[in-house]
């Protein structure tokens, strides 16, 4: 039981559970700004183009059934916009990071194996 302890505490004291947290609790707390630009800006932008109070009223009834289409519209518009602001702000993190530094090979490319084992293949034979 005391190992298991010890154990929890090194995984705990990692840093990438803390920088998983970390970055949860941001995301969480982004969420907040992403719905209030869609709920204050955007979905009034459109209700207004469909000339509804809110858009996601737009509908229609088959017998006692109502098939929502501006719910469709709403999830389809959020993730768009979820989506496009993800890229500005990886995009913008890229950018920070500056030039990425070419890596050196450790050893010979894949071709070069091949081509040496095509050789190989071709003298034995």
């Amino acid at each position: 039981m005391k190992n298991m302890i010890a154990e929890f505490k090194d995984f705990i004291n990692k840093g990438d559970v803390v920088t998983v947290a970390v970055g949860l609790i941001m995301a969480l707390y982004f969420k907040s700004i992403v719905d209030a630009i869609l709920e204050g800006v955007i979905n009034p932008i459109i209700a207004a183009i469909f000339g509804e109070s809110d858009y996601r009223d737009i509908g229609f009834d088959i017998s006692d059934a109502r098939i929502s289409i501006g719910l469709v519209i709403d999830a389809a518009i959020s993730f768009v916009v979820v989506a496009f602001i993800l890229f500005l702000l990886v995009k913008a993190y890229n950018k920070s990071k500056g030039p990425e530094e070419e890596e050196e090979a450790s050893g010979p490319s894949e071709v070069d194996l091949l081509t040496e084992i095509r050789d190989q293949l071709r003298s034995n034979n």
